[in-house]
């Protein structure tokens, strides 16, 4: 069985063998996107549309549920509730 010494130097050769197969490959890599984006007139919105398909839930507002009879601020029941609700029966602040 190898020693720890033998393993660490085993280990940083396989680091610089690991990174110079990721640069040569990279480099294969870039190169054939080069080619792929000459050969058919891509943009880069083509490649890499900026809007985001949103869900149909996504964005849309939740009506507050509760109500601090003190202050009027609302607060959705989602998420950490507000101090003004903490360790309190929330049944007093539903709206």
């Amino acid at each position: 069985m190898p020693s720890y010494k033998e393993l660490v130097k085993q280990r940083e050769s396989l680091d610089q063998q690991i990174q110079q197969a990721r640069r040569e490959e990279l480099a294969g890599a870039v190169s054939q996107v080069r080619a792929l984006v000459a050969e058919f007139g891509l943009t880069a919105q083509d490649v890499f549309p900026s809007g985001r398909a949103r869900s149909a839930s996504s964005g849309s507002k939740v009506a507050p549920k509760y109500r601090n009879p003190a202050t009027g601020q609302t607060w959705t029941g989602r998420g950490k509730p507000p101090r003004w609700i903490q360790g309190q029966d929330r049944e007093k602040f539903a709206i």
